[in-house]
């Protein structure tokens, strides 16, 4: 019997057949503890953005810890390396002026910016806007609030009420958020969270002019429009460093996590654009909240690393010419009697989705005795979103396991 619990999972199908131990990785292949070699389809969990095995975050990292490895960065403290990649940060914000509030990861940063968006309008004299609102199919971590604003129903099922004041409505049409204002009145309604792309709940692409007029309706109502960008952030939307920039969304909040330091340590951070911010840097107004970890050195140091890389490689350049390549590749898998649909064509992520969602757990292992580590999302949804670095040979050698394992 193991002693580890892992996260989304049948423990008893665990117990009975064993846990699939990566044990290294380099590039855009992991090998088990056979020494078997799989591509890795997800890169990691959305995350490994430039390629597993780099030695320079590695460096990094070491030499960060052996001078701090961490302090804190409550009430006036900080590191060197913290306050660097804030500067940073803010430089490649999509709103300028943002000032950046670090967390642990991405469920960290969307229950900070829930708190954040009820603070902000109370300290703006308008204590009634309370009312969070998100999107069916929508994932948003797996705290608190982020568990209640997300729209994948079995996520929320068993835990009773999680958090007063949040709603759902549906994904891909803008007329249910206008019709949830109409509903309870704007002067309820804080924030609306967005994904620009849906991750989790099965690799969902906006339709055309969702985000432009979702975000219209969050400025012409005086309700925050916050972007969740802990996928799509740091170079997955492909070709710009956020969707929030690639599709002039000026978000008043903005989530990010994973691919800020590709995973190499665990880090978060929420954008806050300046009026966001404004009442709370003016003085005298405290925000009591932050995480002992939040900001930690050497986490911020494996961010600058992994930022160099991206930048030095042109990995958004290589993050956009992946949103080809997985579309040219994998879209041709539609015509499988066992595939519903292949959705591709933005951002450097795909999905077949399975026409019998319950062949999914199958799939994932049918795909690894071809050479590929994948993952389901959604509803029998297979993930596709590999590290920037993954070569087209690679992407079609990918696509063919994917072909051999459909059968």
């Amino acid at each position: 019997m193991g002693a580890l619990w892992h996260g989304f999972a049948d423990m008893g199908a665990v117990e009975r057949d064993g846990a699939f131990v990566v044990a290294r990785g380099a590039g855009a292949y992991v090998w088990d503890r056979a020494g078997n070699r799989y591509l890795d389809a997800t890169a990691g969990l959305w995350f490994t953005n430039v390629g597993h095995g780099r030695r320079e975050i590695a460096d990094a990292v070491a030499a960060q810890l052996s001078e701090l490895a961490h302090y804190s960065n409550f009430g006036d403290i900080t590191a060197p390396v913290t306050q660097e990649l804030a500067r940073r940060l803010a430089e490649l914000a999509p709103v300028p002026g943002s000032k950046i509030l670090f967390t642990s990861g991405g469920s960290d940063s969307v229950d900070t910016a829930a708190k954040l968006a009820r603070r902000f309008w109370r300290e703006l004299g308008r204590p009634d806007k309370t009312l969070i609102v998100g999107r069916r199919l929508a994932y948003h971590g797996m705290h608190v609030a982020g568990t209640a604003l997300g729209g994948i129903a079995v996520n929320r099922e068993g835990y009773g009420e999680l958090m007063a004041d949040a709603r759902t409505v549906e994904w891909h049409d803008p007329r249910a958020l206008r019709e949830l204002i109409d509903e309870v009145g704007a002067e309820r309604i804080a924030a609306f969270f967005c994904e620009p792309v849906i991750g989790a709940g099965g690799v969902y692409p906006p339709p055309e002019g969702y985000l432009a007029e979702v975000r219209r309706l969050c400025r012409e109502h005086d309700i925050l429009f916050v972007a969740d960008e802990v996928v799509t952030g740091f170079g997955r939307i492909g070709g710009s460093w956020f969707a929030s920039s690639r599709f002039g969304l000026e978000p008043d909040l903005m989530t990010t996590a994973k691919g800020l330091t590709s995973g190499y340590l665990p880090m978060g951070a929420v954008f806050a654009a300046p009026w966001v911010a404004e009442p709370f840097f003016s003085g005298g107004v405290w925000f009591r909240h932050g995480y002992t970890y939040g900001g930690h050195a050497g986490a911020a140091a494996a961010a600058m690393a992994n930022l160099d890389i991206i930048e030095r490689e042109h990995l958004l350049d290589a993050s956009k010419n992946l949103e080809t390549l997985l579309h040219e590749h994998f879209s041709p898998l539609a015509a499988h009697p066992r595939v519903a649909e292949v959705r591709s064509g933005l951002g450097a992520v795909a999905a077949v989705q399975l026409a019998d969602p319950a062949e999914a757990p199958a799939m994932v292992r049918a795909l690894r005795a071809q050479g590929v580590s994948g993952r389901a999302a959604g509803q029998g949804a297979l993930q596709l979103s590999p590290s920037f670095v993954i070569t087209e040979e690679q992407v079609a050698e990918m696509a063919a396991a994917f072909g051999r394992a459909l059968g």
